[in-house]
């Protein structure tokens, strides 16, 4: 575990000997409501590096020094958003195992189903949920940390071989690409609308608006306490909560300490006394602006694309799913926007 900056920069001038490394990362979203970065693991040159952001532990040279090589992750959006979050890293290249799997048409991606098929090596699940904040690290935790980025440069390495066979490196390139500009987009909730969880968009307005009340409470409550919102309340209790309350039931959380049970209380009142006008309405629903033939156009989309992907053994959405179908049938202009250029190619755009 690399926890100081002499550390640190003896390490530095090995990555840059390289190409390519492998990249993984572990935060604490289960266990906190202000996610932080926990983790940072490395393979670049046949052996495993954990680098510890928590540490006291300047970073900035590390994240530079990964910005300028080849990257490879599996599944890169949470971690380049969260890298880039954290330190402002903007990768520059990046090799996406998962996006290789698609496109070599595998039905299976996971991290675990990959390294099970290529190296025949059956990974240990036991930390998947674990505290990354924890110090010091279990042996266990560190080792399931070290095979994270441990089988990724020869998963790359025999993926990049089967993609040239079948002359599908650049279409992987391309996609590589617009996942990483990807990465770069916000994509924050509006605050006014986050309390839509699932289940609620079936619900009477008075019922929501208990439940928007409740939601924003039990916010209040895990930011306070810094823990997640699960933590404070499940989702399906504060449902059934929201539901009972609008009925005019009693409804009593006995696992709750009195201060929180108080405020859970006080938090349904409020919404049950509110005139109906300020009850949350539900959202207008975005209609797509249907143009003439609309939905054939659609359908000859949709016909053009299973055709390909029943040719190259891939995953129909891989291609396009409907949503982008119906968006180009709708405005064909948005093509170039929606799609990388090997997709509209395979559509005939």
């Amino acid at each position: 575990m690399i926890t100081t900056n002499e550390q640190l920069a003896e390490l530095i001038p090995r990555i840059q000997g390289f190409d390519r490394v492998a990249v993984d990362t572990e935060a604490d979203s289960l266990h906190c409501y202000f996610e932080k970065l926990c983790l940072i693991q490395l393979t670049f040159d046949g052996n495993d590096h954990l680098i510890d952001p928590l540490a006291p532990i300047d970073l900035q040279p590390l994240c530079s020094a990964l910005a300028d090589r080849e990257m490879v992750l599996q599944g890169m959006d949470f971690d380049l958003r969260l890298l880039r979050r954290t330190y402002n890293l903007a990768a520059r290249e990046v090799f996406d195992t998962v996006i290789a799997a698609r496109m070599l048409g595998l039905q299976e991606f996971s991290y675990a189903a990959l390294v099970q098929k290529y190296f025949d090596v059956t990974l240990a699940k036991g930390s998947q949920k674990a505290n990354w904040a924890r110090r010091p690290l279990p042996p266990a935790m560190e080792e399931y940390a070290k095979n994270d980025t441990h089988f990724l440069l020869p998963l790359a390495a025999k993926m990049e071989e089967q993609m040239k066979a079948l002359g599908r490196m650049e279409w992987f390139r391309q996609s590589c690409r617009r996942a990483l500009e990807q990465t770069s987009v916000s994509r924050e909730r509006d605050p006014d609308e986050a309390w839509r969880i699932a289940g609620s968009g079936t619900l009477p307005p008075r019922t929501n608006a208990v439940l928007r009340a409740l939601w924003q409470w039990r916010d209040r409550e895990a930011r306070q306490a810094d823990r997640p919102s699960f933590h404070v309340l499940q989702n399906s209790a504060m449902l059934e909560a929201a539901k009972e309350f609008a009925e005019g039931r009693p409804v009593e959380f006995r696992h709750m300490s009195e201060r929180r049970r108080k405020g859970f209380l006080a938090a349904a009142q409020s919404a049950l006394e509110l005139p109906e006008s300020a009850w949350p309405q539900r959202p207008a629903r975005v209609s797509r602006t249907r143009t003439p033939g609309f939905d054939k156009k659609v359908e000859e989309l949709r016909r053009r694309r299973d055709h390909r992907a029943k040719e190259l053994a891939i995953e129909p959405s891989f291609i396009a799913p409907r949503s982008t179908l119906e968006g180009i049938a709708a405005d064909p202009s948005r093509s170039e926007t929606l799609l990388v250029s090997w997709q509209r190619e395979l559509l005939g755009l």
